[in-house]
């Protein structure tokens, strides 16, 4: 039986798919959960106010300021920092939630915050503080209130506007910079159909044709915005899940190789040495 990376999906029975909680208190109900590597079907954005703890994201040891709020895309393998003590707050939220229109999918799924195809994003708040934890407060505050046919909205425009204020401080902050345009939403278009179907499908050709574009078009776009090729970016796919799957479960080599869609074994072996210039099994002993 292959074992899974516990994955965890939005509670059951709030009024929306958004929630506010506390990070000190979600430490001490669920320590040995957040301490483990698992998944999450949502975003989250967390405000690391008091502590500076190593936060792994996908093999990305990312060392965490006081008083900086980090975004955590989903499905991102995660790890909270079991040595470091936090205070802060988490916003979760998921698509369902956000993206009720075509404006609302493109808004979120072009934000850098989430979609910054080179790192996890961070901001430093700052002398931005009293204007993030008035949002926050603003958010927990019409969370108290009775749910009724305008509550939605209001939440998902506060939500809009803290992310917006995100990225513009993430920008001021030297991040990396992408244009955003028509290369970039291929790409996210792109990475969107690979996340859903790397394990069975490894052809350049049969995705630019799920995307209605050329293979030349999407080449030119994930050049531009990545500076790899559509089949290196299949490949970085597989690897990563490989990865996770080598560190993060008991499963053999050989089932691993199956899931990721390798009819034989020895041909996962020699696509990840390729890569990794050491095999699955040297790769697992060393992490």
């Amino acid at each position: 039986m292959i074992s899974e990376i516990k994955k965890y999906v939005f509670k059951k029975g709030l009024p929306h798919e958004f929630e506010l909680v506390n990070l000190a208190e979600l430490y001490t109900n669920y320590f040995d959960d957040l301490t483990i590597p698992h998944r999450a079907d949502f975003y989250q954005i967390i405000w690391f106010k008091k502590g500076s703890p190593t936060h792994i994201v996908d093999f990305n040891p990312i060392k965490i300021q006081p008083n900086s709020i980090l975004f955590v895309d989903k499905n991102s393998v995660q790890c909270f920092d079991a040595s470091e003590p936090i205070e802060g707050i988490a916003l979760l939220f998921t698509d369902n939630f956000f993206c009720k229109t075509d404006y609302d999918t493109k808004f979120l799924r072009s934000s850098m915050l989430f979609n910054d195809l080179y790192t996890i994003s961070t901001i430093e708040v700052h002398d931005l503080t009293p204007i993030f934890t008035s949002f926050f407060n603003l958010i927990e505050t019409e969370l108290t209130t009775n749910s009724d046919n305008y509550q939605s909205d209001i939440l998902r425009n506060y939500l809009q506007n803290l992310l917006l204020l995100s990225e513009r401080e993430r920008q001021n902050q030297n991040s990396t910079q992408i244009n955003k345009g028509t290369d970039l939403e291929c790409v996210i278009n792109f990475r969107d159909l690979l996340d859903k179907h790397f394990k069975e499908q490894k052809s350049v050709s049969k995705y630019a044709l799920q995307l209605n574009v050329t293979q030349k078009r999407l080449s030119s776009a994930t050049l531009k915005i990545m500076a790899i090729t559509p089949k290196q970016m299949i490949d970085a796919r597989i690897l990563l899940e490989a990865k996770r799957l080598l560190i993060h479960t008991t499963d053999s080599v050989k089932e691993i190789g199956y899931t990721l869609g390798f009819e034989e074994p020895t041909n996962f072996v020699k696509f990840f040495k390729k890569h990794q210039t050491i095999t699955p099994k040297e790769f697992r002993n060393r992490f």
